[in-house]
């Protein structure tokens, strides 16, 4: 029997762990857990036992495929049950440029809303239930035009929001297991690091805590109101980034969402940001954000993330 989890490791203190190697790392798991048991590829007759009251009926018409990331997988990648808040801010345009590696500037660039000032997308998301167990994440990425189409700043991210087909280069990764993190660096040349991330539900907002890796305080806290009058109407949401993948080549993965749970603020109170004085903070600090644009509350949804390709 492996010994109990490190908390800071995403994992309850309770739970029994396992290591598995995925393309050379040991990586602990919930024992038993759906990781451990089926590899990313459980039976949906196992997760409707295991949670009987969700509606998997979407998942039912996606097929997955065995794939090779690295390590052998299955695509898409399945998350069950799921919650997020993301804000949207404006940030230095060049900035943002100078962070792009030039092969990926060369078939995508950052939206220009007005002159000098580009977006970016902050996102925590919470994975209760999914293929490769439970985790939270954050997000930060520029929003780009898609690959190979032109560039119409504002009238681009126009035809975006109405498509529901957005598109991004992805700056930074936390999360709180060292399962997605492997499998996010291996299987995606994403940038994640390993740090705790805590989710706290309050009586009109959620909040959560990203701790910096090295000092272990608290570094960035997102506080997102919980807004009224949801969306229950199911909505399909695709997201897509561009990035170079371990031999340097151009690649896009993308994750289609099934909001069921949905609202939107332009309410600059909606979302408050605190930033402290660890390094995400600081790389947050070097972007220049400006007002926020857009804050969205989804505290329902599902999603399936596809295996990255050759853009």
């Amino acid at each position: 029997m492996a010994p109990l989890a490190d908390a800071a490791n995403g994992i309850p203190d309770h739970a029994e762990t396992r290591l598995i190697d995925i393309a050379g790392h040991p990586v602990p798991v919930v024992k038993g857990g759906l990781y451990d048991r089926y590899r990313s590829n459980p039976p949906l007759a196992v997760i409707q036992a295991e949670a009987p009251g969700l509606d998997l009926g979407w998942f039912k018409g996606l097929e997955k495929t065995q794939v090779d990331m690295g390590f052998a997988s299955y695509s898409p990648n399945f998350y069950y049950q799921n919650s997020r808040i993301t804000a949207v801010y404006t940030a230095d345009l060049e900035r943002l440029r100078a962070l792009m590696p030039t092969a990926v500037l060369a078939r995508t660039q950052p939206l220009q809303v007005w002159p000098g000032r580009g977006l970016v997308a902050l996102t925590a998301y919470t994975y209760d239930y999914c293929d490769n167990d439970s985790y939270n994440e954050i997000a930060l990425s520029i929003i780009t035009n898609k690959p190979g189409t032109s560039n119409f700043g504002p009238l681009t991210l126009a035809g975006q929001s109405l498509s529901k087909d957005f598109w991004g280069y992805v700056l930074k990764l936390p999360v709180n297991t060292e399962l997605a993190r492997v499998r996010g660096v291996v299987g995606y040349n994403l940038p994640k690091w390993l740090t705790p991330i805590n989710r706290r539900e309050e009586a009109d907002a959620v909040s959560y805590d990203i701790v910096d890796a090295q000092t272990g305080k608290v570094d960035v806290v997102m506080r997102g109101r919980k807004l009224e009058g949801l969306s229950h109407e199911p909505e399909l949401v695709t997201n897509s980034f561009t990035n170079l993948d371990h031999l340097g080549r151009l690649a896009y993965g993308y994750a289609t969402s099934r909001q069921t749970a949905h609202a939107a603020s332009l309410k600059t109170d909606s979302m408050v940001l605190v930033l402290g004085d660890g390094s995400l903070s600081r790389y947050i600090r070097e972007l220049q954000l400006g007002r926020m644009v857009k804050y969205e509350y989804v505290p329902a949804f599902q999603s399936a993330l596809y295996a990255p390709k050759p853009l």
